[in-house]
């Protein structure tokens, strides 16, 4: 038995022509549609990036206990049990954040992996003098003394590497996952991983994909979108239509697995799962991006493709509420090995067969901001008590964070916890938090019927289903044994 993963980054369905999508050009997501199941409700667990991935290994949530940060001393790997099992495990990647401090050891989980350079900001190529911008209609973050600097200084030195379609990591990653498969097709007992950042932000593509859209922009550069929209509506077209080029490329790269699991037969024998880790807002409630805002659905409810051979069900829909976490279950029960008991996620074996449910809801979230639960109709979104935001600390054992370590005076404020139920005996360091999704619980607290309003432009107010979603909420975060401070700020009775 083998199987593929395919992940990108950002991808937002609503894009997509299998989920009712009629401008975006992508016949190979159309394609591959046609020969899998499709999944109508598959939701987020934790955000974004990183946190994402700690979920693929280990098919727990994450947001709870702690922010973006690598694996934990405890932790079950999905990729890792495979190994050790004697089912060969490659990784092929260009998400910059593995090369970070607080992604730097997902990567040495998997028998062998492959690294691809230059996506967004990555710190690759050099240059003391200050790349060449064109004026651009909204640089993406604050510059610091008046000079170019961060992200946006180095997405621009690495952009001078990037000029032609075989220059994109993109194109680079699936170049290296075709090789992988026209290597290893004949063999047996492997897992791929390849993984894309695209279509994250900045969206940055070749002619060819953005001439498939009429964009009538005459204005000054944009392709890296952030924040509140401030920007005028033919802008926000523009960013969308530099958004589908983007997803036009990614569909040309899926259609070059795809023609490989024909040429080879391997719908045969290999389980495919096709998904992204979060969703993007393309101005959308007056948002860009995925961060300091209320998680709707078009970042939380994310496309996912499966094809199982053991089942053989294509051109098919689920609506059933399936998770990330989900995923980990899924490949060591397709590959006959033991689940552990930690793993909060279920093997998706039943909602391929005839949908048939896994779970009533589903919880998600980031770290310091609205606690969610959706049942499938309903989505409710817990803020935090006014000033209570912050209140809440990180539980681990690996003291780094996204792209830094811990700094000394935070580490001075830690103290000792308990064990939870997952840490197998150990306690970890408690690290109040800093200031991180700032106000991103301004919104209060939200309660929206997606029958009625699938957009999410209204939210209702309805006491009895409030209280109902509350009472998902609480048993949903004590089978996660969460902190107690989740429960206060929340202000929910543990």
């Amino acid at each position: 038995m083998k199987a593929i993963i395919l992940l990108f980054d950002s991808l937002n369905k609503r894009y997509l022509p299998p989920y009712g999508d009629v401008i975006t050009q992508a016949p190979n997501f159309q394609r591959l549609a046609a020969h899998a199941v499709t999944f109508n409700n598959s939701y987020v667990g934790s955000m974004p990036c990183m946190p994402a991935r700690r979920e693929l290994h280990t098919g727990r949530y994450n947001f709870l206990h702690r922010e973006w940060g690598p694996l934990e001393p405890f932790d079950d790997s999905m990729p890792e049990l495979l190994k050790k099992a004697g089912v060969y495990t490659h990784l092929i990647s260009d998400h910059l954040h593995y090369w970070e401090d607080g992604g730097g050891n997902y990567h040495n989980r998997y028998n062998s992996w492959e690294i691809v350079r230059g996506q967004e900001g990555d710190s690759w190529k050099g240059s003391v003098a200050d790349p060449v911008i064109p004026e651009v209609l909204r640089v993406p973050q604050k510059q610091t003394g008046g000079g170019v600097s961060g992200l946006w200084r180095q997405d621009w030195v690495n952009r001078d590497y990037i000029r032609e379609e075989a220059d994109f990591p993109q194109t680079r990653v699936f170049n290296a996952g075709c090789e992988f498969i026209e290597k290893n097709h004949s063999q047996d007992n492997w897992l791929l991983q390849v993984e894309t950042f695209d279509p994250h932000e900045p969206f940055y593509t070749t002619e060819a994909y953005l001439s498939l859209y009429d964009d009538l922009w005459d204005g000054p550069h944009y392709d890296w979108p952030r924040g509140k929209v401030e920007e005028s509506a033919e802008a926000v077209e523009h960013i969308r239509c530099r958004y589908r080029a983007l997803v036009s490329m990614c569909d040309r790269n899926l259609g070059r697995i795809l023609d490989l699991m024909d040429s080879h037969d391997l719908w045969r024998d290999t389980l495919l799962i096709v998904g992204t880790d979060h969703g993007f807002l393309l101005g959308e409630h007056g948002w860009w991006a995925k961060n300091q805002m209320p998680y709707y659905n078009e970042v939380a409810n994310n496309p996912l493709f499966i094809w199982d051979p053991r089942h053989a069900r294509c051109a098919e829909q689920r609506d059933s509420l399936v998770q990330m976490i989900d995923w980990a279950p899924t490949l060591l029960e397709f590959f006959r090995q033991p689940i552990p008991a930690d793993v909060q996620g279920q093997p998706l074996t039943p909602v391929l067969q005839d949908d048939t449910s896994v779970r009533d809801a589903a919880l998600f979230g980031v770290f310091s901001g609205h606690v969610n639960v959706t049942d499938g109709r309903y989505v409710y979104m817990r803020a935090a008590l006014p000033g209570r935001e912050n209140d809440i600390a990180n539980y681990t054992l690996m003291p780094i964070k996204m792209n830094t370590r811990f700094d000394v005076a935070e580490l001075h404020a830690l103290t000792l916890a308990p064990p939870f139920r997952f840490t197998r005996g150990v306690s970890t360091l408690r690290i109040p938090a800093k200031e991180k999704y700032k106000g991103i619980n301004r919104t209060g607290h939200l309660l929206f019927d997606l029958y009625t309003d699938p957009q999410q432009l209204s939210p209702i107010k309805d006491d009895a289903i409030e209280a109902r979603m509350i009472a998902l909420l609480v048993r949903l975060l004590h089978e996660s044994d969460a902190p107690a401070e989740q429960f206060v700020r929340l202000g929910l009775t543990g």
